[in-house]
């Protein structure tokens, strides 16, 4: 045992010298085949994949990984980073692949600690967003129940919950290794539909020898060339269609994110208003005239416009979610489609489509080098369209500014005047411009009125998580920059209800040296669910607390963490920007907001969900329609 520790400590600082694992082999002074633990195995051959970043909360499901990790991590090989809560840590992770790009892995032991972590990559899986989650697992023999394993008498039952939730490998033999991490890699990296990839480590296969691992036939990362439409009659329709039509609406979805400047010259090459989803925010600068702004359940004016209006659909990178599309009811005048996405359900949505199925970016060059050739007509009828939209537009803008204009309202739980959520998020967000910060926004109200109120000039400025709505994501992605090799600044907007899901990020971000900032934006209930209830059915029920919380206090009770009241007024909130901004860690904002049946209070709804007693008229309309 002491042999084989020490062959592990020689490779790892073998590796750090070379400066990487392919490095060492091509050098060979790390030979091809070798012995090591299935342990050992996995973070080499993680280290072929990029993977050099692990977060980490040990438990016996995981003590010979762990001690891997450490001999690795000291040999400065690999960085591990230890943090308090599964989930929390679940959504530094998906932030750091989301926002810096780089692959982590995150390591749980057993039962509810992977339970937790499992609950928490919903967040992954619902953006797209690809990254290792390692778990342990109750042992192979079935010598016995093993502590924290699920209590039922089947066997590899958490890799059957894990399957559910994406793709997932039980490393039921060491050997079985390389196969794991191909499909690992392929799910992590997929150019479209890339997410959690889950390793399950049964307890006693950790420390088992592989005899031999051959080094080079790990897999290393995948490299997809890039598919694009190769039928010409289908962009051939897709062009007539666009020149054809007068009324035309781009839809452009969190799939759009990286193509944002091609889907720009789309649109002003053939003169059609896009309108965004939450998670598409700046894919269109803010002011640009073509900008209709976020459309849906949640949308804007000029947004639903549009929605409501257009003729001819292209939908660019959108699953079509239930509030972007208003649960399908969203283009009623709709009565062709151009889809263009990697995903083949999700390109073949909407009936009456052209598919154009492939690399988004691939096919948006193919389509603007025919556009070049035989530019698309701006016409009489097209150049109405596009003055309605900006009419619509200018609505939404003076709507808006009425909100941001609007003084403190006395709030029956404050018992005094507060400022409106959509004034001080205004504030927040000017501040984040102006200092070059990236926006965090939580789910909830704070997240509805954020992607109504933010005004972005390209996606990189805003991250928010309504893929699975996930509340207390914002706070745990501030963790995500003191992992990143080059961070920035950011800071989180969230209610006091998605701050208490998760606060670990007061302990995390002393312990990991975090520089940002915390908003919490707090209104004494989950005003999202209180406004949908009174909505739908005249009354709020059990939404809402009489608990006040001093969050200043609580936040200064951890050392390193500096907290400031964030006032009654716009002035003051600027005043506690500034001072928090100064701080050499993390700051937090405490900021008493209004809730009330004010409608300046707050942003409005302007499309159709199918929730609630709305379900029957919603589906109703949703069967009759042929879209």
């Amino acid at each position: 045992m002491v042999k084989l520790s020490e062959m592990m400590f020689e490779r790892a600082r073998t590796i750090a010298e070379a400066g990487s694992l392919q490095n060492a082999l091509s050098t060979g002074i790390i030979p091809q085949l070798i012995e090591c633990t299935l342990s050992e195995g996995l973070v080499l051959g993680m280290l072929k994949q990029g993977v050099k970043k692990y977060l980490a909360i040990f438990g016996h499901g995981s003590t010979d990984i762990g001690e891997v990790l450490r001999v690795y991590h000291e040999a400065g090989v690999i960085q591990t980073f230890n943090f308090r809560n599964e989930i929390a840590m679940a959504h530094a992770a998906t932030t750091l692949r989301w926002q810096y790009g780089e692959i982590p892995a995150l390591v749980t032991s057993i039962g509810p600690g992977a339970m937790q972590a499992l609950a928490g990559s919903l967040a992954s899986s619902s953006n797209g967003v690809g990254l290792y989650h390692i778990y342990g697992d109750e042992t192979t023999h079935g010598e016995g129940y093993n502590m924290q394993q699920i209590p039922k008498n089947e066997q590899g039952l958490f890799g059957q919950v894990t399957a559910q939730f994406g793709e997932s490998y039980v490393l039921h033999t060491p050997k079985a290794l390389r196969n794991a991490l191909r499909r690992g890699g392929l799910r992590v990296n997929h150019p479209c539909k890339a997410g959690p990839f889950y390793l399950l480590m049964p307890i006693n296969t950790q420390p088992e020898m592989i005899n031999p691992l051959n080094l080079e036939a790990l897999p290393g990362l995948p490299n997809f060339p890039l598919t694009s439409v190769s039928d010409n009659e289908q962009l051939e329709k897709a062009f007539t269609l666009i020149r054809n039509s007068s009324k035309i609406v781009i839809k452009a979805g969190g799939g759009s994110c990286k193509f944002a400047e091609k889907v720009k010259q789309l649109a002003e090459t053939c003169g059609i208003p896009v309108v965004l989803s939450p998670g598409s925010t700046g894919v269109l600068p803010d002011q640009h005239p073509l900008n209709m702004h976020v459309g849906g359940s949640k949308g804007s004016i000029s947004g639903n416009y549009a929605m409501a209006n257009a003729e001819l659909l292209v939908v660019i990178g959108s699953r079509a979610v239930c509030q972007s599309d208003c649960s399908g009811i969203g283009y009623e005048k709709v009565t062709d489609v151009i889809n263009l996405n990697h995903d083949l359900i999700d390109v073949a949505h909407y009936n009456r489509t052209v598919l154009l199925p492939g690399d988004i970016g691939a096919t948006l060059d193919k389509l603007l080098q025919i556009f070049k050739k035989a530019p698309a007509e701006i016409n009489d009828n097209k150049k109405s369209w596009l003055n309605h939209c900006a009419d619509s537009k200018r609505e939404w803008y003076e709507f808006k500014q009425e909100r941001f204009n609007c003084p403190p309202i006395k709030d029956e739980a404050w018992k005094r005047p507060v400022l409106t959520q959509p004034s001080a998020i205004k504030v927040v967000a000017d501040f984040a411009r102006k200092i070059n910060a990236v926006k965090y926004f939580d789910a909830g109200d704070v997240q509805a009125n954020g992607f109504q109120i933010v005004e972005d000039d390209s996606p990189s400025e805003t991250y928010t998580e309504s893929g699975a709505s996930y509340m207390g994501f914002a706070p745990s992605a501030l963790a995500a920059s003191a992992l990143a090799d080059q961070p920035q600044y950011g800071i989180c907007f969230c209610g006091d209800g998605s701050f208490m899901m998760n606060p670990q990020i007061l302990i995390d971000a002393v312990e990991l040296g975090v520089k940002g900032m915390i908003v919490i934006f707090d209104n004494r209930r989950m005003s999202a669910i209180t406004g949908l209830q009174e909505a739908q059915y005249g009354a709020g029920f059990k939404t809402n607390d009489s608990v006040e919380i001093d969050y200043v206090s609580m936040a200064n009770a951890v050392k390193g963490v500096e907290a400031f009241f964030g006032g009654e007024s716009t002035s003051e909130l600027k005043s506690a920007l500034e001072k928090a901004y100064t701080h050499q860690g993390l700051s937090v904002i405490h900021l008493p907001v209004y809730y009330g049946d004010n409608p300046l209070g707050g942003m409005g709804a302007y499309g159709s969900w199918n929730v609630g007693n709305w379900c029957e008229s919603v589906q109703e309309k949703y069967h009759t329609q042929n879209l």
